[in-house]
C-alpha cells in the first residue's frame, strides 16, 4: 500500500489480536505479464502468485477473440477479513490483450480493529487491449476496504476498467448500507509520466447515508468503468452509449480529463442488472477497437 495513510483509515489501524495486518497468509500478491507472440497470440509470459491469490491457467475460450487469453483470479482464503493486504500487477506488452476477472463475487467480512486493502498496478504498452470484469465486490456489515488502482496506458492502448459494489449481502438481516467504509482511489497516466485524471471516492454510511437523494436513492449497486483509449475512438464510443435514469437502473457517461477516454456510472436495484449494463458497454469497446462483440456470459456465472 502507499506509505501515507489516508484520513478515513487512521481509525481502523488498529492490529488484529489473532494475526496482524500483512502477516503470512493476509497478504496475497499476483503479477501477471502478456505477451504477443509472432503468430498473433497473446501468451501469458510471466505469472507470479502468493496465497490466498490463486489463477488458473490462462483459457482461450473467447469464440470471438480466440487469441486472447481469458485469466480468472480466485481466493484460497475466502472473504477478505480484518488485515488483508492484497497486491495485483498487471501488465501488457506493445499489441498483446487480455481479459481478466475473478472466479466470484469479493467479500469483505466484518471488522472490528483494522481493515482490508488491494492495490492494483496496471501496465499497458503501444496497443495493448484490456478487459477487467471482476465480480461484484460485497461488503458486509462493519466492513472496512481500501481500493487503489494506479494505471500506467501507452497513448494508444485501451482498457476498459470496471468496478461494482453491493450495499451488502442482500437477503441477510437487512444489511444494506452498514459496512464502516469504502475508500476508492484510481489514477491515469502515461508511461511518459504525464498524469491524465484522478479520483477518489469515500462512502461511509453512518455518517453519510448513500441512499439520500441526491446521491444513490432507492439504488442498492453502483458500478464505475473506466475506459481509456487513443483519441479517434472516445467519441465513436460516446456517441453509443446514452445516459438514463430509470427505476432499475440508470446510467451516466462523461469525457474524462486530458482527451485520455470516458468514464461511466451505473446505479442498480440488482447486481446482475449492473453486470450486464457493464457487459454491454465493454461489448461496445471491443467492437470499436477490435471488430467484435463480447461473447454471451456463461449461464453459471
Amino acid at each position: 500500500m502507499s506509505r501515507t495513510i489516508p484520513t478515513e483509515l487512521v481509525p481502523y489501524l488498529r492490529q488484529p489480536p489473532a494475526m496482524q495486518a500483512g502477516s503470512t497468509g493476509k497478504f496475497g500478491e499476483l503479477e501477471l505479464y502478456f505477451e504477443a507472440v509472432p503468430s498473433g497470440k497473446t501468451v501469458l509470459r510471466h505469472l507470479y502468485r502468493r496465497a490466498p491469490l490463486i489463477v488458473q491457467q490462462a483459457l482461450y475460450f473467447d469464440e470471438e477473440l480466440p487469441t486472447m487469453p481469458c485469466v480468472y483470479i480466485l481466493s484460497s482464503g475466502g472473504p477478505n477479513v480484518d488485515g488483508d493486504r492484497y497486491r495485483q500487477e498487471f501488465r501488457l506488452a506493445e499489441s498483446a490483450m487480455a481479459h481478466i476477472s475473478t472466479g466470484a463475487a469479493t467479500k469483505i467480512a466484518p471488522m472490528l480493529y483494522n481493515h482490508a486493502s488491494l492495490r492494483q498496478d496496471i501496465t499497458l504498452a503501444d496497443n495493448a487491449y484490456l478487459e477487467y470484469l471482476p465480480e461484484p465486490t460485497i461488503p458486509c456489515r462493519g466492513a472496512r476496504y481500501r481500493s487503489e488502482c494506479r494505471i500506467t496506458i501507452a497513448p494508444t492502448a485501451t482498457l476498459f476498467y470496471s468496478e461494482i459494489y453491493t450495499s451488502g449481502r442482500r437477503y441477510h438481516n437487512d444489511e444494506s448500507f452498514s459496512y464502516d467504509l469504502l475508500s476508492l482511489s484510481t489514477s491515469a497516466r502515461r508511461d511518459s509520466g504525464e498524469e491524465l485524471f484522478s479520483e477518489k471516492m469515500v462512502i461511509q454510511p453512518h455518517t453519510t447515508p448513500p441512499q439520500s437523494r441526491w446521491v444513490m436513492e432507492h439504488y442498492n449497486t453502483f458500478a464505475t468503468i473506466f475506459i481509456l483509449t487513443a483519441k479517434e475512438h472516445i467519441d465513436k464510443i460516446y456517441n453509443q452509449i446514452q445516459s438514463y435514469k430509470g427505476n432499475e437502473t440508470a446510467l451516466g457517461i462523461s469525457h474524462l480529463p486530458s482527451d485520455c477516454g470516458l468514464v461511466c456510472r451505473i446505479l442498480s436495484t440488482r447486481s446482475d442488472r449492473a453486470k450486464e449494463m457493464v457487459r454491454e458497454i465493454c461489448s461496445v469497446v471491443r467492437k470499436e477497437i477490435k471488430g467484435r462483440s463480447l461473447p454471451e456470459e456463461f449461464p453459471w456465472r
